[in-house]
């Protein structure tokens, strides 16, 4: 742990960590400073200058983003001479910049829009016409581009270098003619490109998935992971409730945590919210009626198959409900390996997030332990594992029963309807053993039951 320092702010004694910049010191202290081009998982760069602060002992105000704390360093935040710089700052960036928040995406959620607000630039002393830029350029991997929007913060151009060791977005032409762009005939392709989108702090970039979909401020955010692969990475669910509708998912949003991924999802993650809302499995097929579940448990041989899309509290469960019945719990899962989609980023090769919570409870899920004990069952209950989509043969001679959120292929005899991934509270181990508890505020009415819920 890094030693603390004191330093004031506004008069106000204040400990920050030793080495910090000054713009980390005063955000963690809740101390509010605007800045465009600054971020803190792509340093910085120096070029928007909104982060002016006065020091005691310095002729001028001085960038925030690049200044290092120092022990006894007195800081003003809101004094005359630097509101008025930035102010200035403001001015200039506000220059060529259109007038239509009512009709842009970031509406609710921009930072040029809050810093106008705050600096109450209401009357534009502007006697010339604005410069016309590029709108509506589609650069490729669900990014869309209005440059005229564009502070030329460079986020996204250095995003890629920085992040994904790619170069693929430049600044083009010059002055107040500088544009941001791809390189001719080029566009993006990595697998993380919308993360610019997150990265933009106005609206020059946009989701081609989300734009115009919905209004921010109707969009109601709860803390999860993403359920794409063993990485966990965290993210915000932006979700509503329309009318006469169950609560829907709009998008994912990376939420930042250092230790796992930073600020960044990959877009595979972060379009996986589409698999929330369709096919999903509204009603029961073939009821399970009390006569037929009693013959079930009665059974002499029955195979659990689990999953590692189920909670640690899930598995539990059903490695007590398997004890309890004489049951086998197999937790073999081969179709969530995938070795070509993980990179050295965060994708990982394993397309699901709770493979390490098996393995904790040691749930047996090798090959051999599954064929020997499902050659030998008459019953198998599957729950949210998808070994048999492309196995629906092997269920033929079995009474099968399968416990899913959305339809699956297979026939089975029973087939009943449970709660999603995000809609049900759970702990997750990730692929590094790190472990993670989320809450879910998706359709907290709903009465689509829990497996506890359903086999008790």
């Amino acid at each position: 742990m890094q030693d603390l320092i004191h330093i004031k702010v506004n008069d106000e004694e204040v400990d920050v960590r030793s080495g910090s910049l000054l713009i980390d010191a005063l955000t963690d202290n809740d101390f509010d400073i605007p800045h465009f081009c600054y971020h803190k998982d792509l340093g910085t760069d120096g070029n928007c200058r909104m982060c002016l602060v006065e020091i005691d002992g310095q002729k001028r105000p001085q960038i925030a983003c690049d200044t290092i704390v120092a022990e006894g360093m007195s800081v003003r935040t809101k004094s005359e001479a630097t509101r008025k710089l930035q102010k200035s700052i403001l001015e200039l960036e506000l220059i060529h910049h259109p007038v239509d928040c009512p009709i842009c995406d970031q509406a609710g959620e921009c930072k040029l829009q809050d810093y106008y607000m705050d600096y109450g630039l209401y009357n534009s002393r502007l006697k010339f016409d604005k410069n016309k830029r590029g709108k509506k350029q589609d650069l490729g991997s669900n990014v869309i581009l209005d440059q005229e929007r564009c502070v030329l913060c460079t986020r996204c151009v250095r995003f890629f270098p920085t992040i994904t060791k790619t170069h693929e977005l430049g600044v083009f032409k010059r002055a107040d003619k500088s544009v941001i762009s791809t390189f001719p005939g080029e566009k993006l392709k990595s697998t993380y490109s919308m993360n610019i989108v997150d990265l933009c702090p106005v609206g020059a970039l946009t989701s081609k998935d989300f734009r115009f979909s919905q209004r921010i401020w109707f969009l109601k955010p709860f803390e999860s992971i993403c359920s794409g692969c063993s990485k966990g990475c965290n993210i915000f669910v932006d979700h509503t409730k329309l009318k006469d509708k169950d609560d829907e998912i709009f998008r994912f949003k990376p939420r930042r945590n250092v230790d796992i991924n930073k600020s960044f999802i990959c877009d595979y993650g972060r379009l996986s919210y589409k698999k929330e809302k369709t096919n999903r499995l509204v009603e029961s097929v073939n009821n399970i009626n009390k006569s037929l579940k009693n013959t079930i448990i009665d059974s002499k041989n029955i195979l659990i198959l689990a999953s590692p899309m189920l909670s640690l509290e899930e598995l539990e469960y059903l490695k007590e409900f398997a004890s309890k019945i004489n049951a086998s719990l197999s937790g073999y899962a081969p179709r969530y390996f995938d070795n070509e989609f993980a990179d050295d980023i965060l994708k990982t090769c394993d397309k699901s997030p709770n493979k390490k919570a098996i393995e904790k409870l040691s749930i047996n899920s090798k090959k051999e332990f599954f064929n020997e004990c499902f050659k030998n069952c008459d019953t198998v209950i599957v729950c949210e594992n998808n070994y048999f989509e492309q196995n629906q043969e092997l269920l033929e001679d079995k009474i099968s029963i399968g416990l899913f959120s959305h339809t699956q292929e297979s026939q089975y005899n029973i087939l009943e309807p449970i709660k999603s991934f995000y809609e049900k509270d759970g702990t997750y181990i990730n692929i590094d053993g790190i472990s993670q508890t989320i809450f879910s505020q998706l359709n907290k009415n709903s009465k689509k039951p829990t497996i506890a819920e359903v086999l008790k």
